[in-house]
This record gives C-alpha cells, structure tokens and sequence, in this order.
C-alpha cells in the first residue's frame, strides 16, 4: 500500500562506482517528475556517512550497486540501508550471478535490476516506493534455481543417511519388495528360510522411520538408492 501523499515525490539514493553509470542514472532518473534524488555515492564509506542523514530526509528507495571497489560491499551496504532508514533497496549489478542474488535479498534487498534494462528502472523504483515491488524475473529465476539446488542437497543428504543405514542385503532385500515378490518367494531367491526374510524386514524396520516394508520399498526407491533395473538378485557372474 502507498502510504505517501498524493503528489509527493519519492525520494531516491544511488550508490555506483561506475562514475560514467552514475552520470548516466543520475540525469536519467532526474528527468522523471515524480522522482526526487536525496544523495549519490561513488564510495562505502560515503554511502554510509550519507545514509539517513540527509536535510530532507532518507531515501524511499535506494539504488546499490552491488559491486563497489571490486567487493560485493553492496551487499552489506544494502542491510544497513535497509535497517537505518527503511529505504527499499534495489541491487543493480552487470552480472547475472545467482550467489550474489540470494546474498542480497538476504540482506534485506527487494529486487535486483540489470544495468543495461536502465529503461526499466523508472517502473520498479514506483513499484518499490509503493511497497508493491514484483521480483524481476532474472532473480526470480535465480532464486527458484538455487531453491532448486537446495532441494536437491537435501535430497542427496537424506539418501546419504538412509544409504549409511541399510546394508547391501537389506537394500537388495527393499528391491525385492518393491518389485512385487512375497516373503516366501524372497526366501526361494536368496536361498534362505522364510523366517530369515521375516527377521531382516523386522530388524529394517526397527532402523527406518517407516510403517511397513512396502512403504520402506517405496521411499528408498524414490531416494534412488536401488541398483540399475535388471540387477537385483544377480551373482556376480551375472546369474539370477
């Protein structure tokens, strides 16, 4: 919701390096009319010394490049702007790098612009001040990329765990169940008694968090940790 006055300008704050983009933004953001420039800033320690201390109050929204001196100071930068003053924190950055994207919304920013769509810059500083702002669809993607990757590390832990916990026999014995076999036809397979079937199932299920054989079956094979299909029950000479 804007909670600004009808006519009221927004008040915008850049931090860039780059003295010909900060020329650049600087005359370009100047020449819209509900825009207001607070300060800019070449340097951290100039930003820092100018966030919320100027005469007519902070920023609504901060424009912080994220590399400033050859660092990622941007980052650290963008949370003590969003901390001191509030000020709705746009990264801007040449790059497209997913590590520094999650970095800086965790830092508090709420979105991220490449340079070169400056045209887009007008729009997604209105969008900001109005506390509506969509994340732009370069860190949206990166976002749900590196989600992705997170899943996918959580996946491959939790196959490592249940991987550590079950034996060879064990696992060969899930495949089995999993592929429709009876206790009994296990026994006739692996040339051991019924009860020695019964005993092993009863012993894994002691170790896994599972209600039941099939269920086990089930979630093991989801983790991926089966043997190629066609393998189950072969010797080692390649017989059944």
């Amino acid at each position: 919701m804007d909670e600004r006055n009808p006519g009221e300008k927004i008040r915008i704050a850049i931090v860039e390096d780059d003295p010909d983009w900060l020329r650049g933004l600087t005359a370009y953001l100047k020449g819209q009319p509900d825009f207001e420039l607070v300060f800019t800033a070449s340097r951290p320690e100039d930003a820092e010394a100018a966030i919320g201390q100027t005469m007519t109050g902070p920023p609504d929204v901060m424009l912080m490049d994220i590399m400033l001196q050859g660092q990622p100071e941007g980052i650290r930068l963008a949370e003590a702007a969003a901390l001191a003053t509030g000020a709705r924190v746009i990264m801007l950055t040449s790059m497209e790098e997913k590590e520094l994207i999650i970095s800086s919304f965790q830092a508090g920013a709420i979105d991220y612009q490449i340079k070169s769509d400056f045209e887009a810059l007008p729009d997604a500083i209105r969008s900001a001040a109005r506390r509506a702002s969509p994340i732009s669809a370069i860190a949206a993607e990166q976002m749900r990329e590196e989600f992705r990757r997170l899943k996918r590390l959580e996946r491959e832990f939790e196959a490592k765990k249940m991987s550590d916990r079950i034996t060879p026999s064990e696992l060969q014995l899930l495949e089995l169940i999993d592929e429709g076999y009876t206790q009994t036809q296990i026994a006739d397979k692996l040339v051991v008694s019924v009860r020695t079937v019964k005993n092993h199932i009863n012993n894994l299920l002691k170790k896994l968090p599972f209600n039941g054989s099939k269920e086990a079956a089930r979630e093991v094979k989801a983790m991926g940790l089966f043997q190629k299909d066609g393998e189950c029950g072969r010797n080692s000479d390649g017989t059944n």
